[in-house]
C-alpha cells in the first residue's frame, strides 16, 4: 500500500475588530490560464516545526502580524484529496486558527518580490457579506469560504474543529 504525499499547512483565520477578514490574493498560473485565488494567509510546514510555530512565522512573512499571547483556537481542518491542488503533492491538510486582532495594514517581512515567488500580489479586508456574495471570476479557498466563516462569526470558535469540503 503507498502512502500518500501530502502538504501540511496552517492558516490563519484572521478576523478584525469589525469582523472583516484578512484575505491574500494569490495569482495562480495554470495551463488554461491565470486565476487568483482569495486565501487565509498561512503555507507550509518546515521540517521540525510545529503548528502554531509555523503560523506565527508565515503571518509575519506574509502579513506583518506578530501572534502574541497563547494559542490561538483551532477553529477548521480541511483535506483535500486531489493531486491537482498542489503541485508534486497527492493532496493538503489545512489547519486553520482564529486570530482576532484590531485592523491593520498589511505588510509582511518578505518583499513583494519573494511574495510574488510564493504567488501573493496583495491583500484585503472583506466582510462575511462580501464574500457570500461575490459573483466575480476569482475563487476563494475553501471554496464554500463564506458558510464557515459566516457560521465562526455567528457561533464563535468551537470546541472542536469544524471539517472543511474543497
Amino acid at each position: 500500500m503507498t502512502s500518500l504525499k501530502l502538504r501540511h499547512s496552517v492558516r490563519a483565520i484572521v478576523l478584525d475588530e469589525e469582523d472583516r477578514v484578512l484575505l491574500c490574493r494569490f495569482l495562480l498560473r495554470e495551463p488554461a490560464g491565470a486565476l487568483v485565488l482569495w486565501a487565509a494567509p498561512g503555507g507550509g510546514l518546515d521540517p521540525g516545526e510545529g503548528p502554531i510555530d509555523a503560523l506565527r512565522r508565515e503571518l509575519r512573512e506574509e502579513v506583518g502580524l506578530a501572534l502574541t499571547g497563547g494559542d490561538p483556537p483551532h477553529a477548521w481542518h480541511q483535506e483535500v484529496l486531489r493531486p491537482d491542488i498542489s503541485r508534486g503533492y497527492d493532496g493538503v491538510v489545512n489547519d486553520y486558527y482564529l486570530v482576532r486582532v484590531a485592523s491593520f495594514t498589511p505588510r509582511g517581512e518578505l518583499t513583494d518580490e519573494e511574495l510574488a515567488a510564493e504567488n501573493i500580489t496583495g491583500t484585503r479586508w472583506w466582510r462575511a457579506s462580501e464574500v457570500v456574495g461575490y459573483r466575480g471570476p476569482d475563487l476563494f479557498a475553501p471554496r464554500d469560504l463564506g458558510a464557515p466563516l459566516t457560521a465562526l462569526l455567528t457561533g464563535g470558535a468551537p470546541d472542536r474543529p469544524v471539517r472543511l469540503g474543497l
